[in-house]
């Protein structure tokens, strides 16, 4: 078995390094159709909305408001005009709402529910106007769909601004679910070409310095780069059967980055060592495949493994993102063994052009074999104390889980949005001047006999329950379908929709209130809503966090266990990787949740962390940190079987590795930081846990807590069951050969 297997990275590498024009015209190919499914196919199948796989409460209520009452649910948007000095009673103050009124009235049905829009100067509803009388609302809801009212707001955008001309007198602003999702969209765009304009350059800077020659670094960038085109091809042929989050573009980019570079660093860095020992450059290649790439396929198997766990989530976010990765992960897997060959050869030896001097020559024919340097005298100072260095390196990492045990989970609204951004100021001034002014109510999903006289007196003793909790508005009018078998109570609730006091109110409301003024009434009742979506999301993470655990924790033991012939490597593997992802988690709730360092450091605090990232932190660091163990412990398993000795072969393998896995962590955790340097409380929150999980998991894991832990553990890293003696010999490090002889046809150029 490990004969037949060690054909496919062996001999994809040969037949590339032989056939390399082939090769890279199969790829160009590929290539231009990505580009021309990503231009013409892509932006048509990316939504906006957050939806659910299952069918929580939320959902129900909302697709009963759908199907028998309202028709496609548009999204609640409002105009706020606000003057300093005017009230409403001013006939400017009257001229300018007009004006913006008819404006929002030429844009037609298509665009907004006519029926929905209204004006404080049309019925003077009191509730339109603040209590200064300075400022007035328009209300309106948006036409279609969620993703039709997001296309179409830009038209509403510019029908307003068009209406308020060059009038300074007046503060006109909107906001709501589509235009808080259009600057959401906005945002993010800018902190994705923030994060390509850092993170690039410095991904580069770092491959110089890990390589010593220019050529040899732009090489890594140029396949990641096509990795990402080829993942977002994909993205956009699934899409055609699967709605996809806008998110998914920017996860590509960054996890493209990342893994896309690092798997490249290492097939060159194996390259070019046995070029530096002797071997013609087909030959090398060959060898190459035969160790480095086989590391890289099954690195690549335990990064996909890992972001399963996200697919099974049902969200379309989780799924999308996950997708997104998988998609990028399998391109750049695919790209290093088969791309990469296929330039090296056509490279040669000018892969070492433009060598930087001082470190290019040392770099170009480095010696792992020498036992001397920084990792090797690391490695062995560890392992001479492994006691004290265990206890000492893994007391960090639980002292930094232990902030985890507070966390609190949620939504960053609207409010946590940078200044300058108008839905934010809209609706800051929505939630100080207009108490009852609520775009997003809780609706109260009446599923019976809405006109029987049971119902109406269920509804007036909810109504009087509501007046003694502050959080809640007044309830508007029972609204009634044509056929009287559905009733929606739509109630306001303070403050924004992702706020903690708001979830709480929400949860009174279906827990307490609800069931108690609908005791013994037969209908069947439902709370919907933007704050019962959220609290549904919390839920839905919470209940399916265990099996995404169970999944992803024992497939990767089942394959590494295979892999490295060993129940110890795997057990002790997930271990320490749980170790510093429960460290990510603590250190991420002490910055961003408690404020430590927050200001310093340049991030947002909130009460909360988002409410997707624990999970999705898990999946994405649990694949990550098994992708450097992977590589680490295929260099560490290579020496063994060649050695049998267990303490040279950790040092071997970490001086063999510890250049590339910290120049490789490097590249990560500048992009990832590079992308934690937006706007957006998320985005900072899932860049900077990323790149603090691989900078934990390559200094405090690699260097210290692996070669301590398989120090104690000696032989018996390697301790396989006989009664699993029939397990595939899958190893990564290939077959115990010690050289493949040189192919012909080889060169040298």
């Amino acid at each position: 078995m490990a004969s037949n297997f060690s054909l496919s990275t062996r001999s994809l590498a040969n037949i590339s390094a032989r056939r390399p024009w082939t090769v890279v015209g199969l790829w160009v190919v590929g290539l231009v159709a990505a580009m021309f499914l990503t231009s013409t196919l892509l932006s048509d199948v990316l939504t906006d909305k957050f939806d659910f796989a299952n069918n929580p409460e939320s959902k129900q209520g909302f697709t009963l408001i759908e199907e028998r009452l309202r028709g496609e649910i548009g999204t609640n948007e409002v105009v706020i005009v606000d003057s300093t000095t005017r009230t409403v009673d001013d006939p400017a103050f009257q001229q300018a709402v007009t004006n913006i009124y008819q404006s929002l009235t030429a844009l037609g049905p298509d665009v907004i529910r006519q029926e929905t829009l209204s004006n404080y100067y049309q019925e003077r509803n009191q509730f339109l106007v603040s209590e200064d009388r300075k400022t007035t609302v328009i209300p309106f809801t948006m036409a279609g769909d969620f993703d039709q009212a997001s296309d179409n707001i830009d038209k509403v955008a510019a029908a307003v601004d068009e209406a308020k001309g060059q009038q300074t007198e007046f503060k006109v602003l909107m906001t709501g679910q589509a235009t808080v999702s259009l600057d959401f969209k906005e945002v993010s765009e800018k902190d994705l070409q923030k994060g390509e304009a850092f993170g690039v350059p410095i991904a580069l800077i770092i491959l110089v310095i890990v390589f010593g020659a220019v050529i040899a670094a732009l090489v890594p960038l140029a396949l990641a780069i096509a990795s990402i085109m080829v993942a977002l091809g994909a993205a956009a042929i699934v899409g055609q059967a699967y709605e996809l989050s806008f998110f998914v573009t920017n996860f590509i980019f960054m996890i493209g980055l990342a893994v896309g570079i690092d798997y490249c660093l290492f097939i060159i860095a194996r390259y070019r060592e046995e070029r530096a020992k002797g071997l013609d450059k087909v030959a090398a290649i060959t060898k190459t495949g035969n160790t480095a790439s086989r590391a890289v396929f099954f690195s690549g198997m335990t990064v996909l493994l890992a972001l399963v766990g996200m697919v099974i989530v049902p969200s379309n976010v989780y799924i999308a993102l996950g997708l997104g990765a998988i998609f990028v992960v399998v391109a750049s897997v695919a790209a290093s063994l088969t791309l990469l060959p296929a330039i090296l050869s056509l490279l040669g030896d000018k892969l070492n052009w433009l060598t930087i001097p001082v470190i290019g020559k040392g770099q170009a024919h480095f010696d792992q074999d020498v036992r001397s340097g920084f990792w090797n005298r690391l490695s062995r100072g560890v392992m001479a104390r492994p006691f004290l260095s265990l206890l000492v390196a893994g007391g960090l990492l639980v002292a930094a889980l232990i902030p985890f045990f507070s966390l609190h989970i949620g939504f960053a609204g609207v409010s946590t949005f940078p200044d300058g951004i108008e839905s934010k100021e809209a609706f800051l001034i929505l939630e100080e001047k207009f108490a009852q002014e609520d775009t997003t109510p809780a609706e109260i999903v009446i599923d019976g006999d809405a006109n029987s006289p049971a119902v109406l007196a269920a509804v007036d003793r909810l109504k009087t329950r509501l007046e003694g909790d502050d959080v809640f508005g007044a309830p508007r009018e029972l609204e009634v379908n044509s056929a009287g078998d559905l009733g929606v109570l739509a109630v306001p609730v303070m403050g924004d929709s992702a706020s903690k006091e708001s979830q709480e109110a929400i949860r009174r409301l279906r827990s307490d209130y609800v069931p108690e003024a609908f005791a013994g009434v037969p209908v069947e009742i439902s709370v919907t809503g933007e704050t019962a979506f959220n609290i549904d999301f919390f839920d839905m993470a919470k209940g399916i966090t265990p099996y995404v655990f169970v999944f992803v924790l024992g497939v990767s033991f089942l394959l590494l266990m295979v892999v490295f012939r060993s129940i110890v490597v795997p057990a002790k593997a997930i271990a320490l990787n749980l170790l510093s992802v429960g460290a990510t988690y603590g250190i991420v709730v002490l910055i961003f949740q408690d404020g430590v360092l927050a200001d310093v450091l340049g991030f947002q605090q909130h009460d909360s962390i988002e409410a997707w990232i624990p999970l999705f932190l898990f999946s994405v660091l649990f694949g990550l940190s098994m992708d450097y163990h992977v590589f680490l412990l295929s260099r560490i398993r290579e020496r063994y079987d060649q050695t049998k000795d267990n303490a040279e072969s950790v040092a071997f393998g970490i001086r063999s590795t510890g250049r590339l896995i910290t120049g490789a962590a490097l590249i990560m955790v500048a992009v990832f930081w590079s992308f934690a340097a937006g706007d957006l409380v998320g985005l900072q929150q899932m860049g900077f846990g990323l790149g603090l999980a691989v900078l934990i998991d390559a200094t405090i894991v690699r260097s210290v807590l692996v070669p301590a832990s398989m120090k104690l553990l000696g032989n018996w890293n390697w301790y396989l069951p006989n009664w699993l003696g029939w397990l595939p010999d899958l190893r990564v490090e290939g077959p115990k050969s010690s050289e493949i002889p040189a192919v012909a046809g080889g060169s040298d150029d």
